[in-house]
């Protein structure tokens, strides 16, 4: 059984369509939970999601404090299922992913992502999601989604807490060091909106020093004060 664990912040324009779609493309008997971790949502988010959960009983609502590795912490902690597959609210995974990852699971691959496609032609973001195909730490982020057994989870700890930014690549990086890792074939769609807001290569340049700055030791903290500075 899958535990679908998504982090959300001010997902108001989002939310209500992922949750459909989750549910209309995938078996019931294969998703546990569909669990949404609230990190203190100013708009309509907690009262869509609770609407959607009156109708809906396999989707459930947690509050939490801002911060993804705390709020994907307290899905997990939170779920029932023996898989997590950790969802951006605005990534929508291929029809029938459960029955993808699970497939892998029963093979022996207890942790790997999809690979991904933006909702987007620009020739700078076509360069980049072509790279997720290739099975490598400097591919993977979380825009990717991420499935994992909760054995594995639990042994690597989860999340690490002190990371507000970079808490997807961080924890994918240890699955890395441990255990075998897994690229599906199928493609998530994820949004490009944060590249528009930032513009597409200034955001690409500044996710490449994030990387750099965290291959070359840098704390989390300084990866926090750096994205917060430049990055919208």
């Amino acid at each position: 059984m899958i535990s679908i664990v998504i982090p959300v912040l001010n997902e108001a324009s989002t939310i209500v369509r992922l949750l459909t779609y989750l549910l209309k493309n995938s078996s019931k008997k294969n998703i546990s939970e569909i669990i949404v971790v609230d990190g203190g949502s100013t708009d309509t988010t907690k009262d869509l999601v609770v609407q959607f959960s009156e109708k809906n009983k396999t989707v459930y609502l947690f509050s939490s404090k801002k911060g993804r590795a705390v709020q994907m912490n307290i899905g997990a902690r939170n779920s029932f299922g023996n898989i997590l597959y950790f969802l951006h609210a605005d990534t929508f995974p291929p029809k029938n992913f459960d029955e993808l990852i699970i497939n892998e699971v029963n093979k022996g691959n207890k942790a790997g992502c999809f690979r991904m496609k933006f909702d987007s032609h620009h020739p700078v973001l076509k360069v980049s999601q072509w790279f997720t195909r290739f099975n490598f730490k400097l591919c993977r982020g979380g825009d990717q989604s991420l499935y994992v057994t909760k054995e594995i989870f639990n042994t690597l700890s989860g999340y690490n807490q002190k990371y507000i930014v970079y808490e997807d690549c961080e924890f994918i990086n240890r699955i890395y060091n441990k255990y075998s890792f897994k690229v599906i074939d199928n493609y998530v769609t994820t949004s490009a909106r944060k590249y528009s807001a930032n513009g597409t290569l200034k955001l690409q340049y500044h996710f490449a020093l994030i990387h750099l700055k965290n291959i070359f030791g840098v704390s989390a903290e300084n990866l926090q004060t750096y994205y917060t500075k430049n990055i919208k």
